[in-house]
């Protein structure tokens, strides 16, 4: 089932919406969009200033906000996340999780305790909201829980492994959950798989390369992300794919994981040999480092045209046509 086929749901100006991970990037930009919607909603992250400031946003924009400090990997404090939103908007309808934290580098560079706060933000984090959040959604027989999840759900990619290992993790925990809820028709899990987004995780991750990381192009817009989750807050799907490189890799994934493989593994080490140095740095892995709370990264390249995207794109889809042939053929 892709769409759902159950009642519509209500107008968001009807609906209180919790978002983890409010207060930069993607959270913030869906944030906002829920706000001009008219939506109750119910700000969550590390940074108390910066939530106070979205909520000021928020309201600006015609929505309803408050701010709840909130670590993710704490149960108790994302349960307590979920009570303020019942008490603020009289009911729990959509509930986005967008909270994530990245490392590269080297696996046996990275400190061990660095990959364990990933695996702690990026899946357990997502667990804990969905834990908070189904307590409600069974209650009211309903309710719409969204998962961040990226193309790195579907594809591994090297020097970023515990990364790669939450988002497949994440995969199979929404699956699971989809399969576990098959009785409950009012109550939806869904996935965005978007390709690399023009935000500003980057500067955020903990960067164990020595090397300036930036996203490959062409990026997503933060702006499309929002959307898509806006509109599966309105119809529910159980998952969407956002961006070309995303499509790509999911066909290139399965088409051929050993191809897949080397030429990612070719691509990244062609990358960091060629970018600018930079210093190691954790990021805001264990705290906030207060910086980079925009929406955009700046990442969309004004450099990259879109002929020689189309002439990539092309390229591309002459070899794996090629490959699935062949593939069809063996």
């Amino acid at each position: 089932m892709t769409a759902s086929k159950y009642l519509p749901t209500s107008p968001l100006n009807k609906k209180t919406v919790v978002i983890t991970g409010a207060t930069s990037g993607i959270g913030r930009a869906t944030a906002l969009e829920f706000a001009r919607h008219g939506a109750k909603v119910v700000l969550a992250a590390r940074q108390k200033d910066v939530l106070d400031e979205m909520v000021d946003l928020c309201d600006r924009l015609g929505g309803k906000a408050i701010a709840v400090v909130t670590d993710v990997t704490d149960p108790e404090s994302v349960m307590q996340l979920a009570k303020d939103a019942c008490i603020f908007g009289g009911s729990l309808d959509v509930w986005v999780n967008v909270a994530g934290l990245g490392a590269l580098g080297e696996f046996t560079t990275i400190p061990i305790e660095v990959h364990n706060q990933v695996v702690k933000v990026n899946l357990l984090g997502y667990i804990n909201g969905a834990h908070a959040a189904l307590t409600h959604f069974k209650k009211q027989k309903r309710g719409i829980l969204i998962n961040l999840n990226s193309v790195g759900g579907f594809v591994a990619f090297p020097y970023s492994v515990s990364y790669t290992a939450s988002k497949f993790g994440l995969r199979g925990y929404s699956e699971a959950l989809r399969a576990e809820l098959q009785d409950c028709p009012g109550i939806h899990i869904c996935d965005v798989f978007p390709g690399f987004v023009d935000t500003p995780g980057p500067s955020h991750a903990a960067n164990y390369t020595g090397k300036i990381l930036k996203p490959a192009p062409p990026v997503v817009p933060t702006y499309k992300v929002a959307h898509t989750v806006v509109s599966l807050a309105q119809k529910p799907k159980d998952s969407v794919t956002l961006g070309s490189a995303a499509y790509l890799a999911r066909f290139s994934q399965w088409l051929s994981p050993k191809l897949t493989r080397w030429s990612t593994t070719k691509f990244i080490k062609m990358y960091l040999k060629n970018a600018e140095p930079a210093p190691v740095t954790n990021g805001s892995i264990f705290e906030s480092t207060g910086a980079n709370n925009q929406i955009s990264g700046g990442f969309t390249s004004k450099k990259v045209s879109n002929k020689k995207v189309a002439r990539a794109a092309g390229v591309a889809g002459v070899l794996f046509g090629a490959l699935y042939v062949l593939k069809k053929l063996s």
